[in-house]
């Protein structure tokens, strides 16, 4: 192993650690949070904050490109290394946000507006304090978007322990906010809205100073590079067919459950998705620091590194989050239950979906990285994006059908399934990629591991009852059985000797 892929790996591991530490604090903090906001709003009003702050990241179809643009063309020019030119293209990228905030903003107030109060479906008292949420939601969106060039900026030169210390600082904010709510004589939801907009404002300065005090490069001098222009738009316009599928794979379809069963609905669907969330974060924070390394080995042409990143990226990421989520999703009715006062109708089903779902998404991470760092992004989209963008009219088939509310669920599962396997064929079309290597190490493995885990687990849970004593036999069960399978089926025999090494060093 050469100097340099072993500093590479370290600084992984350090990284790792701290957006561990900040997943750690942020998890803790947004669970409890999250159960005091639906206990102090109600089901209803809860729901309607989901529905109507999920319809204003519908516009993250516009954003979401260029968020991925913004880190792929940073963590790439610092990859170059002197030949780069890092402060033209971060003032770009600054200057395309700007642009971008404005368009936002006159689609928010335009569509948006007129979308909300003609076809969402709220409890006929409620459609003033709906319209108060979204234009405090919009002025949150916004902010968040003028932040991305100094996330993106954060995360390209790997200061990891700055992104964690302003995350838990705005979690704590967060955890303030819901004190503030408790005792608050306003209505209770704009008052929610109105703080959560207040809070992205202050970490929007504070990422902006953090990043002009520490990074001589990341500031923004006004003026437009024509190529860089040209290159990061060229990438953002095959992106945005991506990030028109994922805004209808998740918050188009929260409008349709809306629409067909009401504010309920998607306090069950919000529920669900904040336990995803929280959970799903241990992996996100994991690949959050592969990713840069994956971007500057393509750069600078050390394939094969990349891809023994990509491989273990993708294959430790299904074994972090499916032993996560295993226990989660046999003792869900018991863990809601202890969580919440009320549990919503058809919560326990769509966390299971939506956990499963989770998996196998996180197959896909480390691979969609490398493709964006390949630049060769038109057909992958075209692609992968097309057929992720089935999920809404498939799922409004469904629901007109009468089918129940999860169907749309089960078919967002379905189509993840299927775009992982294709994103494998366009990646080796595109990059050489091992396609078969890759289904050898990673996709067999996982299957394995699955299929032998499971087994035990199942039958405890299915013999005790719903109970306290239940949920720690069967998570401390899940734990061991998942575990030894990821041990002796999941790892190669190189993988096996590097963490009995690293025990037998921990315990001398």
């Amino acid at each position: 192993m050469s100097i340099q892929t072993s500093d590479n790996n370290k600084r992984i591991a350090k990284n790792t650690l701290l957006l561990y530490f900040r997943m750690l604090i942020m998890m803790g903090i947004n669970l409890y949070t999250s159960r005091v906001v639906l206990d102090v709003l109600g089901a209803s009003d809860f729901g309607l904050y989901n529905v109507v702050g999920g319809f204003v990241t519908m516009f993250t179809l516009i954003s979401g490109a260029m968020t991925t643009a913004s880190q792929r063309f940073l963590s790439f020019e610092i990859g170059k290394g002197d030949a780069g030119d890092i402060q033209s293209l971060f003032s770009t990228a600054v200057l395309i946000h700007v642009f971008l905030a404005m368009i936002i903003f006159v689609l928010g107030e335009t569509l948006g507006v007129w979308f909300v109060n003609s076809y969402m479906n709220f409890p006929q008292d409620r459609y003033v304090a709906a319209n108060w949420v979204f234009q405090f939601s919009l002025v949150t969106f916004i902010v968040n978007v003028l932040s991305v060039p100094y996330n993106a900026a954060l995360i390209a030169y790997e200061r990891m322990s700055a992104f964690a210390y302003v995350s838990i600082l705005e979690a704590g904010l967060k955890l303030v906010t819901v004190f503030l709510l408790v005792v608050s004589p306003f209505d209770k939801l704009i008052f929610y809205a109105a703080l959560l907009a207040f809070i992205a404002i202050a970490i929007r300065i504070i990422y902006g100073v953090y990043c002009y005090r520490n990074f001589k490069d990341c500031s923004c001098n006004w003026k437009w590079n024509k190529e860089q222009r040209a290159k990061m738009l060229s990438f953002v316009s095959w992106n945005m067919i991506g990030s028109l599928a994922g805004v209808m794979k998740e918050q188009g379809v929260n409008v349709l459950l809306n629409i067909f069963f009401g504010t309920t609905v998607n306090a069950a669907k919000g529920i669900a998705s904040q336990v995803n969330t929280a959970m799903n974060g241990f992996v996100a924070n994991f690949q959050l620091a592969m990713n840069p390394q994956i971007v500057k080995s393509y750069a600078s042409h050390e394939f094969e590194d990349m891809y023994k990143i990509v491989f273990r990226g993708s294959k430790f990421s299904f074994f972090m989050i499916y032993a996560l989520s295993l226990p989660v999703i046999l003792e869900a009715p018991f863990i809601l239950g202890v969580w919440l006062r009320t549990v919503p109708e058809h919560t326990v089903t769509f966390l299971r979906i939506i956990l499963m779902t989770a998996m196998v998404s996180s197959l896909s991470g480390t691979l969609i990285t490398s493709m964006h760092a390949s630049g060769k992004v038109r057909d992958y989209q075209i692609t992968v994006g097309g057929l992720s963008l089935l999920v809404l009219p498939i799922s409004y088939l469904f629901l007109k059908l009468g089918y129940p509310a999860t169907s749309a669920l089960m078919v967002i599962f379905m189509v993840e399934v299927a775009c992982h396997f294709v994103r494998l064929y366009m990646l080796k079309r595109s990059i050489g990629f091992p396609m078969g290597k890759y289904v050898r190490v990673v996709s067999l493995r996982c299957l394995l591991v699955v299929s032998v885990s499971v087994v035990l687990p199942f039958l405890v849970c299915a013999k005790l009852d719903n109970s306290f004593v239940s949920f720690l036999v069967t998570s401390a069960v899940s734990l061991l059985s998942v575990l030894a399978c990821e041990y002796f089926f999941g790892l190669d025999k190189k993988e096996r000797n590097v963490v009995v090494n690293k025990i037998i060093k921990r315990f001398k």
